[in-house]
């Protein structure tokens, strides 16, 4: 009997990797087509086939190589790791309606960015650095946090879950203060940019910045997959993932720095961008698995295709005009949050 109950149980858990990785197939086309529907649709639209062929205009060639090309891969990319940050997050927390946002990383980035936007014009630096100094202010203030998280855990004497998300708060409070002195310090130009910034836009994509930010966000991403097992044991508890052989503090404190990467480098690139880290991963615990190996690929293919699709909604829209994509990923999350509340009220 107890062979036949072994048997019965390999033979189920066979089925829902089976079944999770027919999905996640699925899936992973559905990315792809989303990133070829976003390639060759916009105010000039592309034949692919003949840009591969060689058949295509220079000014084709160009369209799709320096413009279309990285904005499409780097709204992928952040899509993905921002889904990806988020599964990991509620996870940790334990809590369905937590956000990658929680920790006070992206308001963090966030007033980096906006410092830099103010007051990048006075420091007068080389235009070879141009392009570079917004992301690196943003991800210089989501380290900042990740490293005010670690300093109060230290004084604490242990990285509590409970420490965490309140310093998170904390951080985020005193980041709407700065950005709100900044954007009082701005000028009219300076003010137009930072608030359309802080909407969500992948206007400003090009590759000098999308490649090291893409191979940032793509490296965390994929160590968090690896510690996807780790994660899983930390939801039976602390102590009895400590029993199971989890490095408990080594493993919280990688999870909230590598989610710091995600987060820290899409805002750096994109700017705020909302719901995303939230939705994404109830749509694929519905819809896919709950153990956090699938979900966080899942959540990456998902994530991903959402922010390509909501960027294309976002160029077509209002044509020759832009609109933020952010407008656009909160007019879809807004619901489904009010929702989710419904759905977990105790």
């Amino acid at each position: 009997m107890i062979f036949i109950r072994g048997v019965s149980r390999l033979v189920n858990e066979a089925q829902r990797e089976i079944g999770s990785g027919l999905k996640i197939f699925i899936l992973l086309a559905v990315c792809f087509a989303s990133v070829l529907a976003a390639l060759a649709i916009g105010g000039v639209s592309l034949s692919l086939s003949e840009i591969a062929l060689g058949e295509a205009t220079k000014l084709e060639v160009t369209v799709l190589s320096e413009i279309r090309a990285p904005r499409v891969i780097l709204a992928a990319t952040v899509g993905a790791s921002l889904a990806v940050a988020g599964a990991v997050l509620q996870g940790f927390f334990r809590n369905p309606l937590a956000d990658p946002g929680l920790i006070g990383v992206s308001g963090g980035a966030a007033l980096g960015a906006v410092a830099m936007i103010v007051l990048g014009s006075s420091l007068a630096l080389p235009d070879t650095f141009a392009p570079y100094t917004m992301p690196i202010a943003a991800i210089i203030g989501s380290l900042c946090v990740t490293a005010a998280l670690y300093a109060f855990s230290a004084y604490y004497g242990q990285f509590r879950i409970v420490t965490v998300l309140l310093v998170g708060i904390a951080i985020n409070a005193l980041s709407s203060v700065g950005i709100g002195i900044f954007q009082y310090l701005s000028n009219d130009a300076q003010l137009r940019s930072l608030i359309f910034w802080m909407m969500g836009s992948f206007g400003r994509a090009h590759w000098m910045t999308t490649v090291p930010c893409v191979l940032a966000m793509l490296s965390a991403v994929l160590v968090l997959i690896t510690k996807s097992n780790s994660l899983d044991k930390l939801q039976l508890g602390e102590n009895e993932a400590f029993h199971l052989g989890v490095d408990v503090k080594a493993t919280k404190r990688d999870l909230v720095l590598l989610s710091a990467i995600c987060v820290g480098a899409g805002v750096a690139v994109s700017g705020i961008i909302g719901f995303v880290g939230l939705i994404v991963p109830h749509i694929v615990r519905f819809t896919i698995a709950v153990r956090h190996k699938p979900l966080m690929i899942g959540s990456a293919l998902v994530g991903g295709s959402l922010m390509v699709l909501a960027d294309l909604l976002a160029r077509m829209v209002a044509l020759p005009a832009e609109v933020p994509v952010g407008l656009v990923t909160s007019a879809i999350g807004a619901p489904f949050f009010l929702w989710l509340i419904t759905k977990v009220r105790p």
